[in-house]
């Protein structure tokens, strides 16, 4: 996967050059980013690419953010209950 794909729109590569940016910043902006992909596109692999190619430091928030990405599960939504699921 090339970085054209894995970050369309520079999201990621802008947010590693932003003085002071928070964990909070990072994942409202990792949002913006998995919005953005391409459809079908391997999120996982996407998350790899960056990681790979803007090289950004372990402790900057961002790589953080994307560490946590490639280790969440990303399985169908689980029930949350409620009077609807209670009902027949």
């Amino acid at each position: 996967m090339d970085m054209n794909e894995a970050d369309p729109k520079g999201l990621i590569r802008e947010s590693y050059k932003i003085d002071g940016i928070g964990e909070a910043e990072c994942r409202s902006i990792f949002m913006d980013w998995a919005l953005s992909l391409a459809p079908g596109l391997d999120a996982k692999e996407a998350i790899r690419t960056v990681l790979v190619g803007y090289q950004g430091p372990p402790e900057h928030p961002m790589s953080r953010v994307l560490s946590e990405g490639l280790t969440r599960e990303s399985g169908a939504p689980m029930r949350r209950g409620g009077a609807r699921g209670r009902r027949f």
